[in-house]
């Protein structure tokens, strides 16, 4: 009896006689009933998420009154710190069966889940409130308008903002979600940054939070007006956007003097691409000490910057990887000339031929990651196809990139005579944002990335130019019943441990229920341990005791001495697994010579690359005798698997005509197609 109304309603249900029946009366009793319902299941899913990533997770329902009463707010500040001494993630969320959500007012506490936040991280102490929303962050105006622009760091003083129409979801919306950003931030408080940014990223906390800046930028920060938090956001936005205009008006330069080098280039014989080729050749292995001394400093940076050791492996140059380069190179200089190639040609008419031939597609722009030895091999495919090339490596190789572009540049110049200055192929050193450079579509004709997952990806969803390439590589090797177990074993062993931190490498191992029998899988399994792979088990692996630690996904590009091993009942099984969980990337069978399977393999597997008997390690431009490749493309327009210099040409049509030909003579009947292929 001695309730606030706004929280009657479960006591007013308890007393109630007869059912209510307006609609207001109803709601109210609903959604107590309702929210005790829901928060048992929200608390259900949050558990099973956290518990996949090893995380206690507890629940803390408050009201109001719990933030007014000093007694119970002096009770939850305890309740939190005990619970993060522990290592517990405390859940909040209003207990609706109590406050029963009656409807709010400016003179509440708190009215939504992003005013809760902002209260929780005043009361708690927190340093940095993130806020998740259904958009990248807050723009100026909605974002489906045509020309919305997100905030990078949000003004009080001086950023506009017009707000469109709020979620259907919830109580909340990005005027909310502005009033909690500011009122987290308040002078006063100890939490001096909010950001609001998208949920739907999956980066965006390790982005926002995490150590490293790999994900670009993400949200719009708040941050406590006048203090030197915001003073320095404020400075580092101004160089930002002096880079970013810098890394355009660069690459956009840049471009444009690549393709006019590139279309010079065309114009002259195939045998002066073929010197420039031989130049660069012998430049790599004639200047190697330079290059190597230049290694040394990215890979003592590294070691400092505490760099992954699959980084560490793709940056390092050796003299081995040095000499596979060169040999590359003459490789690729011994080829046919790939220009101007005759793919079709047609008599369209009486004195009228049609010829579709090859040419370079025009400029393309390679953004690499810790891969120095990319860099030779794509400036020449590049000269090979007579592109021009912009290149944009990772900071990791900044000493590796510049020696070996000053190596290629002299022996581009050298090899042509001085026909071909080094301006063909273009390296970006301006600090800035990638996607800058990827809103260049007018000047630059294909993207290639090349490096990890959330790079490719990030490039895919934010430039209007053709990319080509693969953000995973999660290959398998499927152990058939008839194979051996020297094969097998031998196949395993260079599919994993070659190089591990390719692209390549074997991820999962697949093998049939026969081979745990007949002792293959064993066999197998002994010979990847002795080696130094760590193997984990996929369900079935982990059930018949094949395997002691199971693997966290089903899915995943170790990059390192680490495979998943799992057992199938039947080929079907294998490819059913294989289509769901791989990349499209490569994929190969062991099976005897002589059985069917690995015929039926070859066929139905939908990959870029599939082999019978042998390594995934196969699966190279070089090893395929492309001379080189740009990367290894799992798309299935232009191009797929290994691209080299047919990967970078494209078409045109040329139409001969020996006399005078119009239309209108053909409208009319006067003329007549004949349309006969001639090759």
């Amino acid at each position: 009896k001695h309730l606030p109304e706004r929280n009657r309603s479960f006591a007013s249900l308890l007393d109630t006689k007869e059912r209510p029946h307006t609609l207001a009366e109803k709601k109210k009793f609903y959604d107590s009933a309702c929210a005790a319902a829901g928060q048992f299941e929200m608390m259900n899913l949050y558990s099973s998420l956290f518990n996949q990533c090893e995380v206690a997770a507890s629940q803390i329902l408050v009201t109001q009154r719990d933030f007014v009463d000093q007694t119970s707010l002096n009770n939850l500040k305890y309740s939190v710190e005990r619970l993060l001494s522990l290592g517990i993630v405390p859940i909040f969320n209003e207990n609706d069966a109590v406050s029963a959500n009656l409807g709010y007012t400016a003179d509440d506490v708190f009215s939504d889940n992003d005013s809760l936040a902002a209260l929780c991280a005043r009361s708690f102490g927190a340093e940095v409130l993130l806020l998740l929303t259904d958009v990248e962050g807050v723009f100026d105006r909605p974002p489906s308008q045509p020309g919305a622009k997100k905030l990078e760091l949000f003004l009080q003083e001086s950023s506009e903002v017009a707000i469109g129409a709020k979620s259907s979801q919830g109580r909340g919306g990005m005027s909310s979600k502005i009033d909690a950003a500011t009122s987290a931030v308040a002078p006063g408080s100890k939490c001096t940054a909010c950001v609001v940014a998208s949920g739907g990223d999956l980066n965006v906390i390790r982005a926002i939070l995490g150590p490293e800046n790999k994900y670009g930028s993400k949200g719009t920060l708040f941050c406590t007006p006048g203090s030197p938090f915001e003073k320095q956001a404020i400075k580092d936005l101004e160089m930002e956007k002096a880079a970013s205009q810098n890394i355009s008006a660069e690459a956009k330069e840049k471009a444009i003097a690549a393709r006019n080098e590139a279309r010079k280039l065309q114009a002259l014989p195939h045998k002066i691409r073929q010197d420039i080729l031989c130049a660069m050749a012998d430049a790599l292995l004639n200047r190697k000490e330079e290059l190597l001394e230049a290694n040394t400093k990215d890979m003592e940076a590294a070691e400092v910057d505490g760099v992954a050791s699959a980084l560490k492996n793709r940056l390092k140059l050796t003299d081995g990887k040095l000499e596979t380069l060169a040999g590359g190179l003459r490789q690729l200089a011994d080829l046919p000339d790939p220009l101007g190639v005759v793919k079709s040609k047609r008599e369209l008419a009486d004195g009228m031929e049609l010829s579709l031939i090859t040419v370079p597609i025009g400029v393309l722009m390679i953004i690499f990651e810790s891969r120095p030895d990319s860099m030779p091999q794509i400036s020449a495919l590049s000269i090979a196809s007579g592109n021009g090339l912009l290149l944009k490596g990772g900071k990791e190789a900044t000493h590796s990139n510049a020696a070996i572009y000053k190596v290629l540049g002299d022996a581009i110049e050298a090899g042509s005579n001085g026909a071909i200055k080094r301006d063909i192929i273009a390296l970006i050193t301006s600090r800035g944002q990638v996607s800058d450079m990827l809103a260049l579509d007018n000047v630059i004709d294909l993207v290639i990335p090349r490096g990890s997952n959330a790079l490719v990806s990030y490039i895919k969803a934010n430039t209007k130019i053709p990319v080509l390439g693969h953000a995973d590589g999660v290959c398998h090797v499927y152990i058939d019943s008839s194979a051996s177990a020297s094969a097998a074993t031998k196949i395993a062993i260079d599919a994993k441990t070659d190089y591990p931190s390719a692209c390549n490498a074997m991820e999962t191992l697949l093998v049939h229920k026969d081979t745990i029998g007949n002792g293959v899988a064993s066999q197998i399994l002994m010979a990847l341990r002795a080696a130094g792979v760590k193997c984990l088990g996929g369900p079935q692996a982990m059930k018949i005791g094949l395997c002691d630690i199971p693997a966290d996904e089903l899915k995943c590009e170790y990059g390192d001495l680490t495979c998943m091993v799992e057992v199938v009942e039947t080929l079907d099984d294998a490819i059913d697994w294989i289509h769901s969980y791989g990349s499209g990337h490569t994929e190969s069978i062991v099976c005897s010579e002589d059985s069917e399977a690995g015929e039926e393999f070859l066929r139905r597997v939908d990959a870029a690359c599939v082999f019978k008997n042998a390594s995934t390690r196969f699966a190279d431009g070089y090893r395929f005798g492309l001379g080189a490749e740009v990367g290894i493309s799992t798309g299935r327009i232009h191009s797929r698997g290994p691209v080299g210099v047919e990967g970078l040409l494209t078409t045109k049509w040329q139409l001969r005509s020996k006399d005078i030909n119009v239309v209108a003579e053909f409208s009319s009947g006067e003329k007549k197609f004949t349309h006969k292929d001639l090759m």
